[in-house]
């Protein structure tokens, strides 16, 4: 086979790993373990080269490490349940069962067809029986373990979806899956007290060192820990304690009056048959109905109701006005705020607003602030002032001080406050697993026993049905069981588990995926955990990775797991973008509709973008059509060669034909001298071996750096596109090289072409395996063990470096190419012609310039 047929190669080769169970994980092994792990995905049944990116990202990795040597677990899911796919089936008016399975069947034979490689014995789906029983027994263990509760409370609601929505799944007041804007209501629902886990969730994130720095912060500002105080307001008119958090409570003696957030229980009891209950009322519905981010945006109108009540203030008996405020949310807190408009630019702004009163408590050390003269709040540091025996102090200094007094008074204590809020885990919807409790009139709530698991979900149901309750509660043989406990008629809890959870313990289940009597092997499980390398979105930094931390330690707590944290290290692919093309008038127009750069509707000129791929957008490429074209290992060089796999990459349909040049040249080399390379035979090739002959030793120099930058750029900085770079720099330097120059010279080129073959079967592997069987290896390419560099054959060269003294040329050195700038500098400080020009000086900066300068500074 002289030309490149990709095709046949492809297929043989994926027909040959299947075979031959390349990617099977042998539990009994002696060989180290590797867990590789790529989220698994929701099966839409669209896959384009975005998604094709991310499933090879990881298939390099397990490749790279079955070549190394590890036993390597790399397996496979569907994240089947939850809203994309129920409202999607919906659309397409077609059961959520069937459209997952058919958009299932569909990826199973895409993602083979990439090259990627899974152990699909393992294969497990969210939303069979098998699967969603253990997710059931999940909820159960956290029920057990007191961390599941049920309670009536401000949700966020998304009418589109009709369910609530956990405060993760909210981003700028609008639903995360579908766009909506969300509102609040008060709805009886399930959640999870990840609240008590707080702390360890934030101590924790120090275990996760091989974690992006922006996904550790992400969650710590998610949990949002906060150190103050916990002040004991009083309603005067009843006595109602209305205990409130605050960060400041140097400034409790400026207190002119009290926000309540509109979700605050206590109002209703407040305003009952007051003259203010309709307008009190009437507003809280309003701001509930307002989104997250309205409520909080500086800029917004600062907006607010007097209730008729007022509070007491422990500090000093002032009775203080009690008002509903639109910016107050139960988010944070007690949802109580204390408010001191002379001290916070909210409160400063609706004081002005309703004219309330403004007191200063904290006075800048350079002049005095009249409350009749602010133009703003003053929220910088400053001189206690009118705050009793504090005043005098710097604010800073009375601060701990007033906390101290307040817990000796019993008027507060200190207090550290959260921002994370309980997990709320029930849906209101069809396709999901359904909550494991029994509601009985004489038990109450009932878990259901673990041996009755699974709780089935009815696949006769009206899921189309879009109520404030669950499509479940229309269907009798669902909803009527007997008690568990006492065996009475009972209903069955009709709300569905968020899909979240089923994405919480996948990769338990798939060390032991077809057990029946458990959900998963604990001697496998603590054998193969944490997860050696996850790989996923960084827009699952506060939903799915904060919710499977949770998870494992309320496992960890009642000794299921013997680890702390799922996964040990993580990566965060960038995305890859695409220019789209939008008309102001007509919205998104794919590019092949376009009429010379204008819409074809109105021949209006379109705005052209770069953007994340989407369907909405219609700059979604399908890798289909490119491979069939240039076939698989082009399209994943391509992929991965136009950008650092952490970072975004834009996609430019012209310049795949490159990857492709790229492999057809390597495989006409090879093609070339096939037949040499079958009788010719294979040594081992040293640096002694060449040594004396200035093209072998050259070639062999740049085989080594090349072994050494790609392990590298694998190993430590996931740099891929610099790896294939490289490999690309050495076959353009086995090109311009004579294998018939010398005697030496076949050896030192065959064993080139082996090493660029061996090095780019992770990001190639069909062509790789091909080529190293036509250079005469009989065992596959990944069977084979990954070449080593020698540090003396990588050396560079010696180069000459210029040394300045104050700008001024002095001196130069010969030194290694690859001299660190610390030695670098350390050896042009210590030749003679600069110490010279340096006597008696000190040197102030040494400026280093790689391979081409150093500056020394001296006065």
């Amino acid at each position: 086979m002289r030309e490149y047929d990709f095709q046949t190669i492809e297929k043989k080769w994926q027909d040959y790993w299947e075979k031959t169970g390349l990617f099977h994980m042998d539990p009994a092994s002696p060989k180290e373990k590797f867990y590789c792990l790529v989220m698994f995905p929701y099966p839409s049944g669209v896959l384009h080269v975005g998604h094709l990116r991310n499933y090879v990202i990881g298939d390099v990795l397990a490749r790279y490490k079955l070549i190394r040597g590890f036993n390597v677990l790399t397996p496979i899911g569907w994240d089947a349940f939850g809203l994309p796919a129920e409202n999607a089936a919906i659309k397409a008016d077609i059961h959520p069962a069937i459209y997952t399975r058919q958009n299932i069947d569909a990826m199973k034979r895409q993602i083979p067809s990439w090259g990627v490689g899974y152990d699909w014995d393992r294969e497990v789906n969210s939303s069979e029986a098998e699967y969603y029983k253990w997710t059931q027994w999940v909820f159960l263990k956290v029920h057990e373990a007191g961390l599941a509760y049920k309670k009536k409370a401000p949700v966020n609601w998304c009418e589109s979806c009709a369910t609530a929505l956990a405060n993760e799944e909210v981003v700028d007041g609008r639903c995360e899956r579908c766009g909506e804007e969300t509102e609040k209501r008060d709805l009886a629902q399930w959640f999870f007290k990840i609240t008590e886990y707080a702390q360890r969730l934030l101590d924790d994130l120090a275990l996760l060192d091989k974690w992006p720095e922006k996904v550790r912060t992400m969650q710590s500002e998610w949990i949002g820990r906060s150190e103050g105080a916990r002040i004991e307001f009083k309603v005067a008119e009843t006595g109602d304690p209305m205990p409130c958090f605050t960060t400041r409570p140097d400034t409790l003696w400026g207190v002119t009056f009290m926000s309540l957030a509109a979700e605050h229980p206590i109002i209703e009891k407040l305003v009952k048959g007051k003259p203010h209950e309709k307008d009190v009322l009437e507003f809280c519905r309003r701001v509930k109905k307002e989104s997250l981010v309205e409520r909080t945006a500086e800029a917004g109108k600062k907006e607010g109701v007097f209730t008729g009540c007022h509070v007491i203030n422990p500090v000093n008996g002032e009775k203080v006005p009690l008002w509903v405020a639109n910016y107050a949310l139960m988010e944070y807190g007690t949802g109580a705020v204390m408010a001191v408009p002379a001290h916070d630019q909210r409160d400063f702004e609706f004081a002005k607003q309703y004219n309330l009163g403004i007191r200063v408590v904290i006075q800048p050390k350079d002049k005095e602030l009249d409350p009749k003269t602010m133009t703003e709040a003053y929220v910088d540091d400053g001189i206690q002032t009118n705050s009793a025996q504090f005043t005098g102090m710097p604010n800073r200094e009375a601060l701990p001080k007033i906390i101290d007094w307040l817990d000796a008074e019993k008027r507060g204590g200190r207090m550290i406050n959260y921002r994370i809020r309980d997990w709320l885990i029930s849906r209101q919807r069809y396709w999901g697993a359904p909550v494991p409790m029994v509601h009985c009139a004489d038990c109450g709530l009932v878990p259901v026993p673990e041996n009755d698991l699974p709780v089935r979900l009815p696949p006769d149901c009206d899921f189309k049905a879009k109520t404030i309750e669950s499509p479940l509660a229309s269907v009798p043989e669902f909803v009527n069981t007997t008690c568990p406990r006492c065996g009475k008629p009972a209903k069955r809890e009709t709300d569905t588990i968020a899909q979240w959870l089923c994405s919480c313990w996948y990769f338990l289940r798939y060390l032991s995926p077809h057990d029946e009597d458990k959900p998963y092997d604990r001697a496998l499980a603590d054998k193969w955990l944490p997860v050696d390398q996850y790989i996923g979105g960084i827009e699952h930094a506060v939903l799915h990775l904060l919710y499977t931390r949770f998870i494992i330690k309320v496992l960890y707590d009642q000794n299921l797991v013997g680890f702390k944290e799922p996964f040990a290290a993580l990566f965060t692919q960038g995305m890859i973008c695409k220019d789209a093309y939008r008309c102001g008038r007509h919205g998104h127009i794919h590019e092949s509709e376009l009429a010379n750069g204008k819409c074809p509707k109105c021949g209006e000129a379109v705005e052209t973008k770069v953007e994340k791929m989407s369907k909405s957008k219609y700059n979604v490429v399908d890798p289909g059509p490119v491979i069939d074209k240039f076939g698989t290992d082009t399209v994943r060089l391509y992929a991965l060669f136009i950008g650092p796999p952490q970072k975004d990459a834009t996609w430019d349909d012209r310049a795949v034909v490159g990857a492709h040049r790229f492999l057809s040249r390597l495989w006409t080399i090879v093609a070339a001298h096939s037949k040499t390379f079958e009788e010719a035979p294979i040594s081992v090739v040293t640096l002694n071996d060449v040594s004396g002959d200035a093209a072998c030793e050259d070639l062999f120099r740049k085989i080594h750096q090349t072994i050494r930058k790609v392990t590298d750029d694998i190993e430590q900085s996931w740099h891929f596109n610099t790896a294939i770079a490289k490999i690309m720099e050495l076959v353009n330097a086995i090109e311009g090289f004579d294998p018939k120059a010398s005697d030496k010279a076949f050896g030192v080129f065959r064993f080139a072409l082996e090493t660029t073959v061996q090095l780019l079967s992770p990001f190639a592997p069909h062509i790789a395996e091909e080529l190293w069987s036509r250079l005469g290896r009989e065992d596959g390419i990944f069977r084979a063990q990954w070449p080593t560099y020698d540090a003396a054959a990588a050396a560079e060269e010696e180069i000459e470096i210029p040394i300045q003294v104050n700008g001024k040329l002095r001196s130069k050195i010969a030194v290694s190419a690859d001299l660190s700038d610390a030695d670098l500098e350390a050896a042009a400080l210590a030749d003679e012609k600069v110490a010279k020009f340096t006597e008696g000086k000190t040197v102030r900066k040494v400026i280093v310039v790689p391979k081409k300068l150093v500056n020394v500074v001296a006065k």
